[in-house]
């Protein structure tokens, strides 16, 4: 079963990051971290209280605090067997320390490591408008090699829900890993 990290960060968007690690679970193992300020927001959006939110992952899904930094994934040697790392949705705080090779928890720490090893990094920055601090620090994520984009869903596809929109993004997230699904209709795809 191939690996790979999520990290749910605390801007708004916590369903992006439930809905890929949903998806994530049907076929990867996945290490998942969760920020302090995520688990707010997801209590705030989705009413989950935490406790009840971890004692209900599986077992292909192994959670690390934030504060965690001599967990495994945090060395390169281990990241490497991953296929990569997600930050959805991803703050521009976090956005911004990871720019700026500042690793105050795990979740940047873990974004560092995969920039300097070279393993994909895609960062799903749920924020509007936007600074130029931001996309001067989205530019230093992409010329490190990371991947940033902004949760912007399609309408090509005509979608009739905010489930529709939602699994448009996040099918966009899995495309980049190579990761199978149906979760949205292609451009020009009559099949689905």
């Amino acid at each position: 079963m191939e690996k790979i990290v999520l990290c749910i960060t605390g801007a708004s968007g916590f369903i992006y990051g439930e809905r890929i690690l949903h998806e994530l679970l049907k076929g990867h193992f996945v290490y998942l971290i969760v920020s302090e300020s995520g688990f707010k927001v997801m209590e705030e959006e989705s009413g989950i209280k935490k406790e009840d939110f971890l004692k209900n992952l599986p077992e292909n899904c192994t959670f690390y605090d934030q504060n965690m930094i001599e967990s495994p994934i945090s060395s390169g040697s281990r990241l490497i067997e991953t296929k990569g790392v997600i930050v959805a949705p991803c703050s521009t705080g976090t956005l911004g320390a990871v720019a700026n090779g500042i690793s105050n928890n795990l979740i940047h720490r873990v974004c560092d490591v995969a920039l300097k090893e070279r393993k994909k990094l895609f960062m799903l920055v749920r924020e509007m408008p936007l600074s130029l601090i931001h996309i001067k620090n989205m530019e230093k994520i992409t010329v490190a090699g990371g991947t940033v984009a902004v949760a912007s869903p399609a309408f090509y596809n005509n979608p009739k829900t905010v489930d529709d929109m939602i699994n448009f993004v996040v099918g966009k997230v899995l495309d980049h890993f190579g990761i199978n699904h149906n979760l949205y209709r292609r451009w020009k795809d009559e099949n689905i």
